[in-house]
């Protein structure tokens, strides 16, 4: 059954998810929310305060490159190098909460702690050393968030849109259906969790020197995956009123190229429109480009350089699956959705209401 993104979370399990943070003020006025998304190649934290909009205002966040899946598909377990790194980058965030007087988080670790025979330790590790507790999601609920995330930027001209979030260790693809008009117009018609990501990609076929043969079997691997995808004839059959939207480093960095940003800006790149040809144009100029040039690139660097390949197999896997005619950007996703459900369910919009004018002598 499809579910409206207007009303997706259980209350009672957010609420449970809301550890208290060390060091952090368990009271204030005005209520601060955290949301930390920990997975396969990133560590992200977005910390905001509602708005009487109906939205919210970032007060801090912080994004580092962890590689917590580093050698996962081929050890079956985290290695020490990447479980320090992130237990690093986890105590910066646990600050960045502390500082700011975090009144409610939830923070939630995807792919690879769910794959990882060595997770169950790695979180004790995290409990332990930073006093964070992580929860490690499943991928329907990452589906879920990802929708919640980003369903603001679907085009309401449209029918529906085709999410897809590029993780390190695994893909989210959503099929979201119009129902209507207001907040909770899109529905989830259909979603698959693919068991690829940039992280898996690029260690299994390589990412450095990537040939048009390698990129190709690639791409031929998500694309198999996608065959599966639920009721893929009846999208099929609609794809004339639907758009692409995604979410991932992959095409926020295509943005920033297509772009030719000097360096990377989100508000430059979170809403930005693409033509299908601007982004063949732009993922061919990647395939083109050596290492070296792709390090130098500002809005991919050495970080990503390894990887933008992978990605963009898995973008071009969804493209020729669902040939459609825009693409969306959207610098935004899992965190966004986290708060978007927190305060939801907190009913933090519908208190506060539109503030009141007084009247000019």
């Amino acid at each position: 059954m499809s579910e409206p993104i207007a009303s997706l979370g259980d209350a009672e399990a957010l609420k449970a998810s809301s550890p208290k943070l060390p060091g952090a003020a368990q009271q204030s006025a005005a209520p601060i929310y955290a949301a930390l998304d920990l997975g396969t190649n990133n560590c992200r934290l977005l910390v905001a305060r509602p708005d009487r909009s109906g939205g919210f205002r970032v007060v801090d966040s912080f994004s580092r490159i962890v590689r917590l899946g580093e050698g996962l598909a081929h050890t079956g377990d985290l290695c020490e190098d990447a479980i320090g790194r992130a237990v690093a980058a986890l105590a910066i965030c646990r600050d960045k909460m502390a500082a700011r007087g975090v009144t409610r988080a939830r923070l939630i670790a995807t792919e690879a702690c769910r794959q990882a025979a060595n997770g169950g330790r790695f979180l004790d590790r995290v409990k332990r050393e930073t006093g964070l507790d992580l929860e490690v999601i499943d991928r329907a609920t990452e589906a879920r968030l990802a929708a919640a995330g980003c369903a603001s930027l679907a085009d309401p001209a449209a029918g529906g849109v085709i999410l897809f979030d590029i993780g390190g260790g695994s893909s989210e693809v959503v099929w979201l259906e119009r129902r209507g008009g207001g907040p909770g117009a899109l529905a989830m018609r259909a979603w698959a969790s693919l068991p690829v990501g940039v992280v898996t990609l690029a260690e299994r076929y390589g990412g450095v020197k990537v040939t048009t043969a390698v990129f190709e079997d690639m791409v031929a691997e998500v694309g198999r995956l996608l065959e599966a995808f639920p009721e893929r004839e009846t999208l099929a059959a609609s794809l004339s009123d639907v758009h692409l939207l995604g979410t991932s480093g992959t095409v926020t960095t295509i943005a920033g190229v297509h772009l030719g940003l000097p360096r990377y800006e989100r508000r430059l790149v979170d809403g930005q429109w693409m033509a299908s040809t601007d982004v063949t144009r732009v993922v061919e100029s990647l395939k083109e480009m050596s290492y070296d040039q792709r390090c130098q690139n500002p809005c991919i660097g050495p970080d990503r350089a390894d990887l933008v390949l992978a990605g963009c197999a898995v973008l071009e896997a969804i493209r020729r699956a669902f040939p459609v005619a825009r693409l969306r950007v959207a610098d935004r996703g899992l965190r966004e959705g986290l708060l978007v459900e927190m305060m939801r369910e907190d009913g933090v919009w519908r208190r506060r209401g539109p503030r009141r004018r007084g009247r000019r002598s």
